[in-house]
């Protein structure tokens, strides 16, 4: 009886599991080719990241989408030298997850799992651009979480916004 109490008692630990992942949009222009370099080109690269999720018809299933925009300047007078938007989608079954923990849970980590690949992509589509390929740092969804949700209340307070 003892143990069957203990087993009652257990936290079910959350289960994910990736059921699908895939390009919703991209695009790549290489400016740098288009209009020709001047002079020593120093590149300075930026990383932009926004997340989305929404519930699917399914039960507990989800869509995870997160965009990237990979853009590249000349430290050197600051022209563009390439531009990358991609939107990539992962879809997700997501079990044992409390209702009030699961926005988080899918804004960090489902992000978290579908992350690789898209580090494969960008590099990949870099590379065949014509640049080196960019090896993307690895994304801090929780710091990038946080700050959403700070920006959403100081906006809630009318703050300025924090960027």
């Amino acid at each position: 009886m003892a143990e069957q109490a203990a087993e009652q008692k257990a936290p079910v630990p959350p289960k994910m599991q990736i059921l699908g992942q895939f390009i919703r949009d991209m695009s790549f222009e290489n400016i740098l080719a288009q209009k020709g370099a001047q002079g020593e080109v120093q590149p300075d690269i930026s990383v932009e990241v926004a997340l989305d999720a929404k519930k699917r018809t399914g039960d507990n299933q989800f869509e995870v989408i997160s965009k990237y925009t990979v853009g590249s300047k000349n430290k050197n007078g600051g022209e563009q030298l390439f531009l990358m938007e991609l939107e990539y989608s992962g879809i997700f079954q997501v079990e044992n997850v409390p209702e009030d923990q699961m926005h988080p849970f899918l804004m960090i980590e489902c992000p978290r799992m579908l992350f690789p690949f898209v580090r494969r992509i960008v590099a990949d589509v870099t590379r065949d651009g014509g640049f080196p390929s960019l090896n993307l740092d690895t994304v801090d969804f929780l710091a990038l979480y946080r700050h959403e949700i700070e920006r959403r209340a100081a906006a809630e307070r009318g703050d300025t916004p924090v960027s």
